[in-house]
């Protein structure tokens, strides 16, 4: 038997999630999996905070993945090492990357999106972000969704974020103009400076995002890679070109809103022809091998670079999580419980 320290879902909010709605509880696990269970044993090594996660606090069950259930850990995407196993397919020592629980040790019944680590000449915690459902999904949605042509003009909101600094950054390889939204100075710098997108602006700072947009873009915009819904989403409706195309990847704008607001611009759609689609990674997981060779080369020769913002501890998962819909990351937020 062994202690396993675990983050504790407390109850369904309507608001943006605090510290306050999970606590830390210590329990204990046996560390030997019942033989013919079928299922493996696994320490995390390390976890994900996503926005997604926020939709699973609430009583809401026609979501495509059910809500958190009160009283006991919170699930989400982590990379972890095998301990011990009655699966053939997972054995001792190997490193895994899909869902897993919130907590130190977590028994694996049935594998969601889990996945073998095979290349570990890149840091593990990548495979939560450039190898992983972010870095999948900004793949997905901009090739897929998007069909990106060369010498467009592409506007991303969220940008420095865990997908949306991917998505510019596949712009720019491709030879688009990209420009991109955030919410401080210094993640506008980070998009400019090391990202590479040609624009970066402080939403915070403009009283007009109509106006703004079409400062950054006076001749429209073809792709729209929306991470945040509401206001930002209606000013890129007016500014969208003829046959422009709208990915919907989050709506991390309505998080903290009991009665969202409505859209005004979507006459747009009509007059433009603009198609507006949204999409989870998990429709196009086909894609994944080619995904990560792509990434791999890529990433080896230099032309992508990734931004994380890790903390350490168990303890600091639920501040982590929280600080996600407050805009305190820089990058893909994880929290790494141990060291390798």
């Amino acid at each position: 038997m062994a202690e396993n320290k675990q983050v504790i879902f407390k109850g369904y909010i309507d608001r943006s999630p605090t510290e306050t709605d999970m606590e830390l509880r210590i329990n204990k696990v046996e560390l030997k999996v019942p033989k013919g269970s079928g299922a493996f044993l696994v320490k995390n090594l390390y976890l994900s905070c996503d926005p997604y996660m926020r939709g699973r606090m609430r009583d809401f069950h026609g979501s495509y993945l059910p809500p958190f259930v009160p009283g006991q850990a919170l699930e989400g995407f982590g990379v972890s090492k095998v301990v011990d196993s009655d699966n053939p397919n997972f054995k001792p020592d190997d490193l895994v990357s899909g869902i897993t629980g919130w907590e130190e040790y977590s028994l694996i019944q049935k594998p969601l999106q889990l996945r073998k680590i095979l290349q570990h000449d890149i840091p593990l915690s990548y495979y939560l972000g450039l190898l992983g459902m972010p870095g999948f999904t900004a793949y997905a949605g901009f090739y897929e969704v998007c069909s990106p042509k060369k010498g467009e003009y592409v506007f991303v909101s969220a940008a420095s974020g865990a997908v949306g600094q991917l998505v510019g950054q596949f712009a720019k390889l491709l030879g688009c103009y990209v420009v991109g939204s955030a919410g401080s100075s210094q993640k506008v710098d980070l998009l400019k400076n090391k990202l590479r997108f040609d624009e970066a602006f402080n939403y915070k700072e403009e009283s007009d995002l109509d106006a703004a947009l079409k400062r950054y873009f006076p001749q429209g915009i073809d792709i729209y890679f929306d991470n945040v819904g509401g206001d930002m989403l209606d000013a890129a409706l007016v500014n969208m070109r003829i046959h422009g195309r709208i990915a919907v990847c989050g709506m991390v704008s309505l998080d903290s809103l009991s009665k969202p607001k409505g859209i005004f611009n979507l006459s747009n759609l009509i007059m433009k022809r603009i198609r507006m689609q949204g999409f989870l990674q998990s429709d196009y997981l086909h894609l994944y091998p080619q995904f990560l060779e792509y990434i791999v080369s890529n990433y080896k020769q230099g032309k992508i670079v990734y931004i994380e913002d890790m903390n350490e501890g168990l303890e600091s998962a639920p501040a982590a999580l929280a600080g996600l819909f407050s805009g305190k990351n820089v990058g893909k937020k994880v929290v790494r419980i141990v060291h390798e």
